[in-house]
């Protein structure tokens, strides 16, 4: 009888599994831009964990369904994350604008020794000023490994706020994906190339598609503190273990 009752949980534990896969119908997509033509990148398909390249002309094919989390990541545009609807699935060619990569948003967001130009009213101007170092100054322990951490301890909440600023602008972007971006400038000014490259084994065309894989864990806004910067390797080492298992589909 035991023996019959595991049969047929095994069993019905294939047949969803099975209602699934087939559930999820090849999404046939382009990614375009009114500047230039996108010829790379990837295509991720975060509730499936398969992944694809994006070919000549933009386009793309994964399998995909309506309320799955797709993130778009290149070297040349902007990274995006979007989250499908029954109507995305149900056209012939899902077309996705993807803006390139903005010089100001890097610069500001991915700077290490972020700078503000003016002084306005108000202190917060004044608290983030930097200066050198001084006689009466605190000395720099230069013997000591470095811990990689952000020089004059940028964190997390001023580098939201600056990418807020420069997105404030467009509509259609949500807290979150500010949220996505902002946590990918942050890592990755965290960390040297080596960590992603060698420790992580990623290629470097992987890296923000990774980044933004890990970014829609909402444990991951939990890590964006100087004081977690054991918690975040720990993250991200158990991340990319999930990232590796990720489905390559070969168009």
């Amino acid at each position: 009888m035991k023996n019959s009752l595991s049969v047929f949980v095994v069993c019905l534990f294939c047949q969803i599994a099975l209602g699934q896969n087939t559930a999820r119908i090849p999404l046939h997509g382009q990614v375009v831009n009114t500047s230039l033509s996108i010829e790379s990148g990837h295509v991720m398909n975060i509730n499936a964990n398969t992944r694809t390249f994006i070919g000549a002309g933009g386009l793309f094919d994964i399998l995909a369904r309506p309320k799955d989390t797709l993130v778009f990541t290149g070297m040349a545009f902007q990274s995006k994350k979007i989250v499908l609807t029954e109507k995305d699935c149900a056209q012939i060619l899902f077309v996705v604008p993807l803006d390139l990569v903005n010089n100001q948003l890097k610069e500001v967001v991915v700077h290490k020794e972020l700078k503000v130009k003016t002084l306005g009213v108000g202190s917060q101007a004044i608290v983030d000023m930097q200066f050198e170092d001084d006689k009466q100054s605190t000395a720099k322990n230069t013997v000591m490994y470095s811990d990689q951490t952000i020089k004059y301890g940028t964190d997390f909440v001023r580098i939201f706020k600056d990418v807020k600023k420069l997105l404030r602008k467009k509509d259609d972007v949500k807290e979150e994906e500010i949220s996505d971006i902002a946590f990918v400038a942050y890592t990755k000014d965290n960390f040297k190339p080596d960590f992603f490259t060698k420790t992580l084994e990623l290629k470097e065309d992987e890296i923000d598609l990774f980044l933004m894989y890990c970014s829609n864990d909402p444990e991951s806004k939990r890590h964006v503190n100087p004081d977690q910067k054991f918690e975040l390797i720990d993250f991200l080492i158990n991340k990319n273990k999930e990232f590796k298992k990720s489905n390559v589909v070969q168009k």
